[in-house]
């Protein structure tokens, strides 16, 4: 009896014995096709990638961006710089007053069959933009993600890079900086700036005509528009979750700023916003009857005295222009207490673009730690990487150390809250009801 239960005992423990070694093969030989499929992966896309450095080199590339800055223009003549040394490449910047301006050419090339032979190489857009581009299949796909120096944004931990106001990127383009708006004011006018949505309709009371915004379509002045429209419903959501009975109407009018708008929809979302209009215009520069085109003219009311109280997109904008005395010493910047707008920019590459490889030559070198870099440079442009530090080598971290900022400047972590852009779709219809309301003659 005992030997038959010896055996038994014996018998099962062979048994999971050879169990035990055949699921440790299955997983080595799991783990070795996926290593070795990896492998395959990686030099596919080493030669995809030669191929591109092959065919790419001594080629000029039409990079379309906005030319309203000259920062952000000395910087592309930077990058043109290195790129012609590392590739014999020859970036020309075509300066754009507005993205649709090169959104309009690619469209109009494909509407005339042009499919191969495009005037625009690489395209600086994000949010409408490129909701434009890829609902009209104007854009160039599936390469973005394939760039060597891309995982360096650490894509599938961080969608800033792989979402653009909310839409999927799938390749089409490539994040390059990131963005929020930045108020600022002349202490010398002003010691106690608005800290808040609210605190700014009490300070334009007390201190008439020295705020104004840029009217829409400008980018600035949408932003504005934007930011109350979110903050606005942010509020009503808090008060709505201080009450015993919830209202849903506001849940859902928050949820659908960052969904396509709808016919059904657009008067109740937009309502708060006309409202709290209607309550700041008459205490704006020139009483809300006139506004100015740009930023820049923003800037220059600032510098001027006619106005004490601004913001831009592009903070480090500030003490550059204090350091060009295009602003005055005593300028200051700050963040909005409710929340920041903020945005991920990109570069695409139209689907028809004459020299498709050798703008992915470009906007991969825009990825490198180098140019990320340098970029962040206060006095270059500050604008802020999209690369993850934790994805950097210790040499490479070490390119974006900081010096000491400019006392015009945003001070560091100052921005404590962001707010996401809603849906690229809102755009239309707040520029439409804008100018159904307030639109005056320029």
């Amino acid at each position: 009896m005992h030997s038959i239960k010896s055996l038994q005992h014996n018998t099962r423990r062979n048994f999971y014995c050879v169990a035990f070694c055949v699921l440790i093969s299955l997983l080595y030989v799991l783990i070795m096709n996926s290593a070795v499929a990896a492998d395959v992966h990686d030099n596919e896309q080493s030669v995809q990638w030669k191929n591109i450095e092959t065919h790419g080199v001594k080629q000029p590339v039409y990079f379309h961006a906005w030319g309203g800055d000259a920062q952000i223009n000395a910087y592309i003549q930077w990058v043109a710089q290195q790129v012609k040394a590392k590739y014999q490449i020859n970036l020309q910047h075509v300066k754009l007053s507005d993205t649709s301006e090169a959104v309009s050419r690619v469209l109009a090339e494909k509407s005339a069959n042009n499919h191969s032979q495009g005037n625009v190489d690489l395209v600086w857009i994000n949010g409408a933009n490129f909701s434009t581009m890829a609902q009209h299949s104007l854009l160039l796909k599936g390469w973005a993600d394939q760039l060597p120096n891309f995982k360096f944004t650490d894509p599938d931990n961080n969608p800033a890079v792989t979402l653009d106001f909310g839409v999927p990127t799938l390749g089409m383009e490539s994040p390059w900086g990131q963005a929020s708006m930045t108020f600022y004011y002349d202490r010398m006018a002003t010691l106690t700036p608005p800290q808040n949505l609210n605190e700014l309709v009490t300070w334009t009371q007390q201190n008439p005509g020295r705020f104004s915004y840029p009217k829409p379509p400008d980018f600035l002045g949408l932003s504005f528009l934007k930011y109350a429209l979110v903050v606005l419903h942010q509020e009503s959501l808090i008060a709505s979750n201080g009450l015993q009975s919830k209202d849903q109407h506001v849940h859902s009018y928050q949820d659908a700023l960052y969904a396509p708008a709808t016919p059904e929809n657009i008067t109740e979302v937009l309502q708060p916003l006309w409202i709290f209009l209607d309550e700041l215009h008459p205490n704006l520069w020139r009483k809300g009857k006139h506004f100015m085109q740009t930023g820049l003219e923003m800037r220059r009311l600032v510098d001027d005295t006619e106005l004490s109280l601004a913001f831009t997109f592009s903070g480090p904008e500030i003490p550059a222009a204090v350091k060009r005395f295009d602003l005055p010493q005593s300028i200051r910047s700050y963040a909005m207490a409710d929340g920041s707008l903020s945005n991920t920019h990109f570069v695409g590459i139209p689907y028809n673009a004459s020299h498709a490889e050798s703008a992915q030559l470009v906007a991969n070198f825009l990825l490198s730690p180098e140019a990320q870099a340098y970029k962040q440079q206060a006095e270059v442009w500050g604008d802020k990487t999209v690369l993850i530090a934790s994805r950097l080598t210790a040499p490479q971290k070490n390119l974006f150390k900081t010096q000491t900022s400019h006392p015009s400047a945003l001070s560091f972590n100052s921005i404590t809250r962001t707010l996401s852009e809603p849906h690229p779709s809102w755009v239309e219809d707040i520029t439409l009801g804008w100018q159904q309301r307030y639109g005056v003659a320029p």
